[in-house]
């Protein structure tokens, strides 16, 4: 098997392993942009999907711009969501980047290849 599969292989393991770990948080913050999205979408007179739809657009710091909020108390609520998508962004990017170190350490660990060994 080549490297690259292996090293995919414990990567995914390690993920699987992390995941249980943080899924409370991560739905949580999921939870959090839905529920304010929809706050907003309600304060705003939007459709149900529109303010779903919002919450992710702005959460996710994509931002195009289609729907914005008029109201004070709808502005403040969307920095709340930026900063959670933010949060969750990270949160995703840390759990990646700990199964690879992880995942890099265990083939350190390991020992040469028997196969390629001359």
């Amino acid at each position: 098997m080549s490297q690259a599969k292996q090293l995919r292989r414990r990567f995914y393991r390690e993920l699987q392993t992390l995941l249980p770990l943080v899924w409370p948080v991560f739905s949580l913050l999921i939870g959090l942009m839905v529920s304010l999205g929809l706050l907003i979408g309600h304060l705003e007179g939007w459709k149900f999907f529109e303010g779903i739809y919002f919450a992710f657009v702005t959460g996710l710091t994509v931002g195009y711009g289609d729907l914005v909020p008029k109201l004070t108390t709808s502005r403040v609520l969307a920095i709340v969501i930026g900063f959670t998508g933010i949060l969750l962004t990270a949160l995703l990017a840390a759990i990646g980047v700990r199964a690879l170190h992880a995942a890099l350490l265990e083939k350190a660990a390991s020992p040469a290849d028997p196969e390629r060994t001359p």
